[in-house]
């Protein structure tokens, strides 16, 4: 396919535990790149050495779990970094950016899950990325049961996995309110199909998107 010309674009894909975001993170690349895309593929938390250090604190199961306030401070400094030294930088240079969670992700699980106000996690967004919202965001969207159980058959859980199925119900509630509020930036996925099944709906969203942003 012809590269595709005009601004550079930031795409995030969210969900919920278990619900497939690496494997289709990898087809979203696959979509991009055919059309000639330069991109950066990160994540967050991490996508920097410091940001993978953070990473590894709010994920490790021993010792004292960080308060939600915490968890939420550590989550936008590793993002604050992530923006300055990567995201940013990228989109300077004219790459899209494919990112795994963005800041709609501290608003489910920090905001939705962990009970903090979303003004707060609202001025901490004007502090890390004043200007900055993905064009695009995917939400695989899946079950809390299902997603626990597919995490589950991965192996060793980490301190989110371990989480209460109660605790999963709010996030996916957060994201789905999150929806409401931008509906024209999100595309849900249904994850509960089959793998095959949520690339096709995945694949379609891209080429429906491309479609309405050329018009």
């Amino acid at each position: 396919m012809t590269a595709v010309t005009g601004s550079p674009r930031f795409i995030t894909v969210e969900g919920g535990e278990g619900v497939g975001k690496s494997t289709q993170l990898a087809c979203i690349e696959r979509c991009l790149k055919a059309r000639g895309i330069p991109l950066v593929v990160t994540r967050e938390p991490g996508g920097t050495p410091l940001g993978e250090r953070l990473r590894e604190l709010l994920l490790e199961k021993e010792g004292l779990a960080p308060t939600p306030m915490a968890e939420l401070l550590m989550v936008f400094a590793a993002r604050a970094q992530h923006v300055a030294t990567v995201i940013q930088p990228a989109l300077a240079r004219g790459e899209w950016v494919l990112c795994d969670r963005f800041s709609d992700a501290s608003h489910a699980y920090q905001g939705q899950g962990r009970g903090i106000p979303a003004e707060t996690i609202v001025a901490l967004q004007e502090l890390a990325h004043p200007g900055l919202e993905p064009h695009l965001t995917f939400l695989l969207d899946v079950e809390p049961r299902v997603g626990l159980d597919r995490a589950r058959r991965r192996g060793d859980l980490d301190r989110f996995e371990q989480e209460a199925l109660e605790f999963f119900e709010a996030v996916r509630e957060g994201y789905r309110h999150r929806v409401q509020q931008a509906p024209r930036r999100w595309r849900v996925i249904d994850a509960g199909e089959s793998l095959e099944r949520v690339e096709r709906q995945i694949t379609a969203a891209i080429e429906q998107w491309f479609n309405d942003d050329a018009h």
